[in-house]
């Protein structure tokens, strides 16, 4: 007997189970299609990383290529950099060399001032003429440096001063008995005294 669309038999459904018939039933090969390209994807770019990951003939020759310049390049700039160092090195000397000129052209201008040469010669001992120089001396005889007659404590030892009746006493007693021995002259004449 043939079956007649009323006679077919469903099976029964279970809760909570899905027909396998229908809409839900069309999708299922789609998500198992769906699974298998998604696990060939994912192979695919293991893959790919692997095979990316190995250092290729190309690759090992662009890394040696530049590991050269590197060197080559450091090799470069180490000159560079140490060409630049002496060359602030001299740049110094020269800027230190320029002030000594400075300094030496402002000595140049002063030696032609009249009253500079003046002042240097009187150090020398150089006087006008008609004018009497005088040497201060220590109790050696030695001539006194400037630094010593600025410093008045180095001059010689302060004396008190004596009252003024041992001054008038000393004249009495001086008076009384004059020097009977005159002092011989020099025999230096001095430039700038009057009897030249």
């Amino acid at each position: 007997m043939a079956a007649t669309p009323g006679d077919r038999r469903t099976p029964a459904r279970r809760p909570g189970r899905p027909s396998r018939s229908g809409p839900a039933a069309a999708r299922r090969p789609e998500r198992k299609r769906a699974e298998r390209e998604r696990v060939a994807t994912v192979a695919r770019v293991r893959a790919e990383e692997r095979h990316r990951s190995r250092l290729t003939g190309r690759a090992a020759i662009l890394v040696l290529v530049l590991a050269v310049l590197a060197v080559s390049y450091a090799s470069s700039l180490r000159a560079y950099l140490q060409q630049r160092d002496k060359l602030d090195s001299l740049e110094a000397v020269i800027a230190e060399k320029e002030a000594s000129i400075r300094e030496l052209e402002r000595e140049a201008e002063r030696g032609k001032d009249p009253a500079f040469l003046t002042q240097e010669a009187r150090k020398f001992g150089y006087v006008w003429p008609g004018e009497t120089p005088f040497s201060v001396i220590d109790e050696n005889g030695e001539p006194l440096t400037e630094a010593e007659l600025d410093d008045p404590s180095s001059v010689g030892e302060e004396q008190e001063a004596a009252a003024w009746y041992d001054g008038v006493w000393q004249s009495v007693k001086l008076a009384g008995h004059p020097p009977t021995k005159i002092p011989p002259q020099p025999e230096k004449r001095i430039v700038g005294t009057e009897d030249e």
